[in-house]
């Protein structure tokens, strides 16, 4: 009798929510890597981040259940005939999370501030097939009314473009274009300021299906379900915990455990054995991704481009797919997936370590011999860490070069990558289900060209292949902007992605698109 009363207050604990009639919370619990480095849209460069962010703020299309774009928060939209005017009718129930009205000038205010020079933000060209964007954000127009963007009514949002875009609409789902809540940013600080503090969880306000509760590094960042979201009633998580995990092994044991609902990834090591024990566990999807590794071409000797053909023709990327990640990544031989959104490319290169060996001896470096030590930097995660050894190995053995490797943290590798430029040789990685946003991003000046590669010819495609009158013409155009590539090499195309990842049974709904952007506001959690 005495140990039955002993247990009776337990016991009494996990009855009482059916005893009261409530439920428990349905709490989900996601592993994202990394601490994110902001939840600025208009600042953010990273996928972690952006994951997050689509549980906290929404734009005029996303990303649907079915992986096919759907209606965010403009409820319809319609093209023009000549295609060069999209007007999107805003939902006159949306409402930022403070309990505002959301309406068409925000998104008209929210494009100014990403445009604005002063801010810095690294993705404003992704708004240039806009009439004037360019021009504002490169100071050569000061009046911003004379752009393309417009609010002619409360609900009603027009953007008139320099020439028809067919790959807009994918755009609009992109950080990027997401509204910010300037009545919040402005009185926080200077609306163009770099690090304004109203993204902390005291002043954030978004106008997604959740709103941010705690964010604090090495923590548990935790979004709460929105009162004010316009579809809070079809909404099934109460809370999102994502867990900043940089160690996937770490990761791996505490899904194992039953605290994590969904990875970030899965250890190579672990992919075999879950395959065998764990089918209903283990999901490894398509992913819009590239890996590669690309050239800091301001510095000798990768401003010679026979060095960093050499580099690219000696990789055995079979070998690094088949051995070392074993997520059944597909080696890459293009810039661009071939097949991304219809796009027929095609291999540009293949690998040849003997010619390899001979550019590298034209350059001036027989053998390997004089070619300075260089460092291949990579930020911290276990799978960059054994591709980066592998590689590493490979370049030793057939070309006589010797790298020494380089991790940092993910922030201080943002930097480093997109800023400082300190670096030799970077790990990068790109996702998109757009092949002009691959290409795009190699131009010249371009603000995500980290390899500050020049060539007037790619420059003429591209905007070709923007004014081109036909999708076919268009892709036609990104091919001979691929054979380019090919032969100047800023970058070495490593695989394209997939997403390996583990899913618990209990998540209902999840799934993986091209861009890992699916609607948190769709996922459920079984009890």
């Amino acid at each position: 009798m005495r140990a039955l009363l002993r247990w009776f207050p337990l016991w009494l604990a996990l009855l009482a929510p059916a005893l009261a009639g409530s439920p428990s919370p349905k709490v989900l619990h996601v592993g994202v890597g990394v601490d994110p480095q902001d939840l600025d849209p208009q600042i953010i460069t990273g996928i972690p981040e952006a994951r997050i962010l689509r549980a906290l703020c929404e734009g005029l299309v996303i990303i649907g259940p079915d992986g096919n774009l759907a209606p965010g928060v403009a409820q319809s939209w319609e093209t023009s005939a000549d295609g060069l005017q999209l007007t999107f009718r805003l939902r006159p129930e949306a409402r930022w999370s403070d309990g505002q009205p959301l309406t068409a000038r925000d998104f008209v205010a929210s494009y100014q501030r990403i445009l604005t020079a002063g801010l810095g933000a690294r993705n404003a060209e992704r708004l240039y097939p806009v009439v004037g964007a360019e021009d504002y954000h490169r100071g050569r127009l000061t009046d911003f009314s004379r752009t393309g963007f417009a609010a002619p009514e409360a609900h009603l949002l027009r953007l008139t473009l320099r020439q028809p875009a067919t790959f807009l609409l994918q755009l609009l789902t992109m950080p990027e274009w997401l509204p910010v809540p300037l009545h919040v940013i402005n009185r926080v600080g200077r609306p163009d300021q770099p690090g304004n503090r109203w993204t902390r969880a005291e002043h954030f306000v978004g106008n997604g299906a959740f709103t941010l509760r705690a964010w604090r590094p090495g923590q548990p960042l935790i979004v709460a379900r929105s009162p004010t979201y316009w579809g809070r009633a079809t909404v099934r998580l109460d809370e999102i915990h994502f867990h900043p995990i940089e160690d996937a092994g770490v990761e791996e044991r505490l899904f194992r455990q039953g605290r994590l609902h969904l990875t970030q990834t899965v250890p190579a090591a672990k992919i075999a054995p879950y395959r065998r024990e764990q089918p209903d566990s283990l999901r490894i999807d398509p992913f819009g991704g590239l890996y590669y590794y690309v050239f800091n071409t301001r510095r000798p000797p990768f401003d010679d481009s026979r060095v960093r053909r050499a580099l690219a023709l000696a990789l055995d990327r079979e070998a690094l797919t088949r051995y070392v990640s074993q997520g059944g990544e597909e080696p890459a031989y293009s810039a661009v997936r071939p097949g991304l959104a219809g796009y027929p490319g095609a291999p540009t290169f293949r690998a040849d370590p003997a010619e390899a060996r001979r550019l590298l001896a034209a350059a001036g470096f027989p053998g390997g011999r004089g070619f300075p030590r260089m460092e291949l930097l990579y930020n911290t995660a276990e799978q960059h860490r054994a591709l980066a050894e592998a590689v590493q190995q490979r370049w030793r053995r057939e070309l006589g070069i010797e790298v020494t490797l380089l991790n940092q943290e993910w922030t201080v590798y943002l930097d480093t990558i997109n800023r400082s430029h300190a670096f030799q040789l970077a790990r990068g990685g790109w996702v998109t289900a757009e092949p002009h946003i691959h290409l795009e991003r190699w131009q010249t000046g371009h603000a995500t060209n980290q390899a500050g590669w020049s060539h007037a010819g790619y420059d003429r495609l591209l905007a070709a292949a923007l004014a081109a009158p036909t999708t076919a013409e268009r892709y036609t155009r990104y091919r001979e902007m691929e054979t380019i590539l090919a032969e100047e090499m800023p970058f070495i195309p490593v695989y394209f992605h997939t997403l390996p990842r583990l899913v618990s049974p209990k998540v209902l709904g999840y799934r993986t698109t091209l861009e890992d952007a699916f609607p948190w506001a769709a996922v459920d959690l079984r009890p």
